[in-house]
């Protein structure tokens, strides 16, 4: 015989329902308390498919559902994209913030976090929702940009001018580790350049100093395949929050070749 529910579990039961909606924001539990039974159900559904959707998927449809939405959000926030514009002129990036270029970003977000979260895509979930309801969230997308507006230039960096970027530093070795070391092996296991008879003079300033030539659609694979969306986004913010934090001169940078000695040997391992 089926045992039935206890009043104590049915008022537990309650208390748990009641506790999810209290994590809402006021207007959000206001409006999902007053729907009516009907509509109670079509919100259930979409709960449910949305749950077991793929990673990949729920990106596709938080990009339908909200990109739009949230590009006008951002778009009002004047103050958050003249400092961006700043910083990307600042590194001589040309990249111009307009509505196209924030929606293509808020989708590669959403896409480059369902990579990341491939392991773990309950997170992805609650991150997606974290960036449609925070401000604080929103603004992230502006670190995340500028972080892969500066990760796309170094990529397309000569790896003498990865050294000469790396001397300029306050901590050199650990740029290397976690910036140059990462990109250069890209740049290998890709075919972008292939260091051949490293330990012969001329063959190495050859490689050395090639420029790499990498289509935009596969600088961006390349990028999000060898970053993760936290990296990006803190390599953005460090230097918001720190305008040295990554120190830059154009012309030392980008300075003609010349035949010299490399002594760093980053492209060594």
């Amino acid at each position: 015989m089926t045992e039935l529910n206890s009043p104590t579990t049915h008022l537990a039961e309650s208390n748990t329902a009641k506790s999810m909606l209290e994590k809402l924001p006021p207007p959000a539990r206001e409006w999902a308390e007053s729907l009516p039974w009907e509509q109670r159900r079509y919100v259930l559904s979409l709960c449910h498919l949305l749950c077991a959707a793929s990673p990949e998927v729920q990106a596709d449809f938080l990009d339908d559902y909200t990109a739009d939405g949230l590009v006008a959000r951002m778009l009002q926030d004047r103050d958050a994209q003249q400092l961006l514009e700043s910083y990307l002129r600042s590194f001589y990036i040309k990249t111009e913030i307009n509505q196209a270029l924030l929606k293509r970003y808020v989708r590669q977000s959403f896409i480059h976090s369902s990579q990341d979260l491939r392991r773990q895509p309950d997170l992805y979930l609650e991150s997606a929702l974290r960036l449609v309801l925070s401000t604080k969230e929103r603004n992230s997308v502006f670190n995340y940009i500028l972080g892969f507006e500066l990760l796309k230039m170094i990529f397309q960096m000569s790896w003498a001018q990865h050294e000469r970027l790396t001397a300029l530093q306050k901590s050199p070795a650990t740029f290397i580790k976690h910036i140059i070391k990462p990109i250069q092996k890209s740049h290998r296991l890709n075919g972008v350049i292939v260091p051949k008879h490293e330990k012969v003079f001329f063959e190495k300033h050859d490689y050395f100093v090639q420029l790499p030539k990498i289509p935009d659609k596969r600088l961006i694979e390349f990028v999000m395949f060898t970053f993760s969306t936290e990296v990006v986004s803190d390599f953005g913010f460090s230097i918001i929050r720190h305008p040295h934090s990554l120190m830059f001169d154009y012309e030392y940078i980008f300075q003609s070749e010349k035949e010299g000695i490399f002594t760093q040997g980053f492209g060594s391992e």
